[in-house]
């Protein structure tokens, strides 16, 4: 059956882009954990942190996040080494010569990339997130540790009538002071309760509540109560308070989303992060199809002096895409462009320059 669709060159063509991308990756991976032990080998030795830990947790999650946002790199070079090595032993030729079209000889590329989108697409929603989880873990505890772990002054609507603020909450200890919780019928406030102290009890699932005094307002009449201790159940987490960096990155979907709908009704600040996370998770593998089509535009004309001259350049325009989704991101959480415009600009720009390099490339 796949034959139909599939002929002999066009698996010659898969094999060498799918061999020469996991080549490259492997190659990749080598390097980027040399230089990363050499970096943080201080760190696992003043820390004590134990061998299983940093090969099952630290790198068990930091060789796939790396591979990940060195994707388009690996993928430009390995479709420009392979391609450019095929032209200049003029392979390419024949093949064009022989009566098959320029866009036909794309067709084992695209299947190839496509394969690249979807394992990129699935590592991005469902793989990654657990193992960012595993190394961002590891590194809060073995590599820099967070000395002062707690968020001030933090205000919070938990939905449409109520809001709170906290003045210090401790992560370490899931343990709040100076809490204050307001609850409001369209603008007039009808009871508001402060406690010197509020805790996350994780066996029951609640909040405690310590030294608090309760004021409820019913127009012109009040009432004042106190007490000493009482649980009750608030729509927010101890995990809304984490002030770890990348802790968005190590949320599953189902968390993100959540995490999304809650901040629409919260307004803490952080929703631009959130949205860039998840967009990025969808968008960035589309790549593998924009960068295919430029490397093979720019390698498969045969040129002097081999494979250098279009490998310089692959390396050149895919670090340019990896600054262009930097610059981006900033411009994002900066300048205020909405997050999804941010992670579409640099595939929009290096698609149209990938069009006009099939326009000008040997046909």
């Amino acid at each position: 059956m796949l034959n139909r669709y599939i002929k002999i060159i066009d698996w010659y063509i898969i094999k060498k882009y799918l061999g020469t991308f996991l080549f490259t990756c492997a190659i990749f991976t080598v390097v980027c954990v040399v230089f990363d032990v050499s970096e943080k080998l201080d760190d696992f030795l003043k820390n004590s942190a134990p061998l299983p830990k940093i090969l099952f947790e630290y790198y068990a999650g930091f060789i796939p996040f790396y591979l990940n946002f060195l994707c388009p790199l690996i993928n430009f070079i390995a479709v420009i080494f392979f391609t450019a090595k095929m032209a200049d032993q003029t392979e390419i030729v024949p093949i064009l010569s022989g009566g098959v079209s320029f866009k036909r000889f794309l067709w084992p590329y695209f299947i190839s990339s496509f394969i690249i989108f979807v394992v990129s697409l699935v590592a991005n929603l469902y793989v990654i997130p657990h193992t960012n989880k595993l190394m961002i873990g590891f590194e809060n505890v073995y590599i820099k540790p967070v000395s002062n772990n707690s968020k001030t002054e933090t205000h919070m609507q938990i939905d449409r009538n109520t809001y709170v603020y906290i003045k210090n909450f401790d992560n370490t200890q899931k343990v709040g002071f100076n809490f204050t919780l307001e609850k409001f019928n369209g603008d007039k406030l009808v009871e508001r309760l402060m406690a010197d102290r509020i805790a996350w009890d994780s066996v029951k699932k609640k909040w405690s509540i310590e030294n608090y005094t309760v004021r409820e307002v019913n127009g012109l009449k009040e009432k004042m109560t106190n007490g000493v201790k009482k649980d009750t159940t608030l729509d927010m987490r101890p995990v809304d308070f984490q002030v770890y960096d990348n802790i968005y990155t190590a949320m599953s979907m189902d968390e993100l989303n959540s995490r999304i709908s809650k901040e629409k009704i919260r307004g803490t600040g952080v929703m631009q992060l959130l949205e860039l996370e998840k967009y990025k998770r969808y968008v960035y593998p589309l790549s593998a199809f924009i960068l295919t089509l430029m490397g093979v535009s720019l390698s498969s004309r045969k040129v002097r002096g081999g494979v250098g001259l279009p490998l310089g350049i692959g390396i050149f325009l895919s670090f340019t895409y990896i600054l262009f989704i930097q610059f981006s991101t900033m411009f994002s959480l900066k300048g205020g462009l909405p997050p999804l415009i941010a992670v579409f600009i640099p595939n929009i720009v290096f698609g149209a320059l990938g069009i006009y390099l099939l326009v000008k490339a040997p046909k």
